[in-house]
């Protein structure tokens, strides 16, 4: 080829041949490069979209005035944020690309409704951010792909109607934010299903509602009371709400305890401004009596290992009704029972403990079902499980410390005024003449210590004298003579006789122990 680009040259003829074909050889590269007609380089892989940041699982195409979200999405992303854009729709099943995704922020746009494919091939998707969009109802189409659900944020929109189904086949609902929209009413059947009792936040603050089912509210469970937020809507003043809220408060429901003072009520439809706060004013329903759904659930203590039947009154027609328990665990359990037979559910609505233990302890509440939507509230029971007492356990706690201080006086009397006597000899009875040195020992040892020094120059004596005392057998003029044994070798020396005659003067000593000098 190079030789066809030099005509009139066969071959190289010298070092300036050789430079020109390798400028030639280079041209031909670049030329074919150019062409695509022989690879270049490698792919390059896909890239971030030019309005969005992108990290390891994180896309943020926030407030960049977006009207229609960006085609080429990073499969990788956990979390996208569309928020403070300008989209007025989602095309169906836009999510397809994002296999991964698990949270999804739209707020602050424009959207009106929802396609009914919106939301498909999302199912990993957890918490759903629409807030402060133009939504005018939530449909039963909206959100039902959307299985994993826990949070979905729908507050500051324009709503005004919630299917009774919209929330049917979100199972793992946990927090729905429905503040700040123009709902008059509200289906809180939709939120009574079995499926639904993992929900702990529904908030329906800020709204219109204007009345509320209180029979219906009573019969959801207690889970979703604590946090179901009523505050700051025009609700009709009446008895058994002030009534329930009140219960609500005394029980430490979040719902009433933190937002206190935001539960207003309307005293006449009439008058739009009407509103008062009547739980902190309360003394206008003084009047009220408490009803039925206001009593407190009846005690049922038990002991451990004891057979309990909880019973409700009722006179629904059995056929048409079932009925369902929920523990203190907050599980259903309805007929036959629960997964290990240990709480059984008949068929007349009683609920059977077989053997109470500890964990059965707190409030079962029993429900009454005519459709799938449609519960009543029965009874609620506060079973409390204790231990037996020991059989031995006869007296109680202040008599048992009474005794205790009547045996500590007695041993002190005893010990003070009852001592036994430390010389048994002692104890006798003794003879009408005899001293009462006769109690001592037989044998004493009696020894003369003498001084230590009578002088400068004399050394102390070391000979020692050892006396036997006998029994004092007569006296004279009323005064002890000690007798000295007849085989004392020593009768003689002048100390023992000095001894003798000086007995008047000498205090007898007499010990149980000898007496050495």
């Amino acid at each position: 080829a190079a030789r066809r680009l030099l005509p009139g040259t066969m071959s190289p003829r010298g070092p300036a041949d050789l430079l020109w074909l390798r400028v030639v050889k280079l041209l031909l590269l670049l030329q074919l490069c150019t062409h695509d007609r022989a690879p270049c380089a490698s792919p390059l892989p896909r890239s971030c979209p030019t309005a969005c940041i992108c990290t390891s699982d994180l896309l943020s195409c926030s407030r960049q005035t977006l009207q229609r979200v960006p085609r080429a999405l990073p499969p990788t992303a956990t979390t996208l944020d569309l928020s403070h854009n300008a989209l007025t729709q989602l095309h169906d099943r836009w999510l397809a690309a994002l296999p991964h995704l698990e949270a999804l922020h739209i707020s602050h746009n424009q959207i009106k409704d929802l396609s009914p494919q919106a939301f498909h091939n999302a199912s990993y998707l957890r918490h759903l951010d629409m807030s402060s969009n133009h939504l005018h109802a939530v449909e039963m189409h909206y959100f039902d792909a959307l299985v994993s659900l826990e949070e979905l944020l729908l507050y500051n929109n324009r709503i005004t109607r919630v299917d009774e189904n919209a929330f049917a086949k979100l199972n793992g609902l946990r927090k729905v934010y429905l503040s700040w929209n123009n709902l008059t009413t509200f289906p809180f059947r939709s939120v009574q299903g079995l499926g639904n009792y993992s929900l702990r936040t529904l908030d329906l603050s800020s709204n219109s509602l204007s009345s509320i089912p209180v029979e219906e509210l009573a019969a959801l469970p207690e889970n979703i009371r604590n946090g179901l937020y009523l505050h700051n809507n025009p609700i009709r003043c009446s008895c058994p709400l002030y009534l329930m809220l009140q219960r609500w408060k005394q029980r430490g429901f979040s719902s009433v305890k933190d937002f206190f003072e935001e539960h207003t009520c309307k005293v006449s439809d009439n008058v739009p401004r009407s509103l008062i706060k009547f739980l902190k004013y309360s003394h206008m329903f003084e009047n009220c009596s408490a009803g039925p759904e206001d009593v407190h659930p009846v005690p049922f203590p038990v002991m451990v290992g004891q057979t309990l039947l909880l019973a409700c009154n009722t006179s629904l027609p059995a056929a048409a009704t079932s009925y369902v328990w929920i523990s203190p665990h907050h599980e259903p359990i309805k007929h036959p029972g629960n997964s290990n037979h240990s709480l059984e559910v008949y068929r007349n609505g009683s609920l059977k403990i077989a053997v109470a233990k500890p964990w059965h302890s707190g409030v079962y509440v029993g429900l009454a079902i005519n459709s799938p939507h449609n519960f009543s509230r029965l009874c609620e029971v506060n079973v409390t499980v204790h231990y037996p007492k020991p059989d031995g356990e006869t007296f109680s706690t202040g008599l048992t410390t009474l005794l205790g201080c009547i045996v500590s006086l007695l041993l002190v009397l005893v010990y003070l005024y009852l001592t036994p006597c430390r010389c048994l000899s002692c104890c006798k009875k003794p003879a009408p003449l005899s001293p009462p040195q006769e109690c001592s020992a037989q044998s004493s040892i009696l020894s003369t210590t003498p001084p230590a020094t009578d002088g400068p120059n004399r050394k102390v004596s070391a000979n020692k004298h050892v006396v036997f005392l006998e029994p004092v057998r007569e006296t004279q003029n009323g005064k002890i003579r000690l007798a000295l044994g007849e085989d004392f070798p020593d009768a003689k020396h002048p100390k023992v006789l000095q001894l003798k005659s000086d007995s008047e003067s000498i205090s007898s000593v007499f010990s149980d122990t000898p007496i050495m000098s």
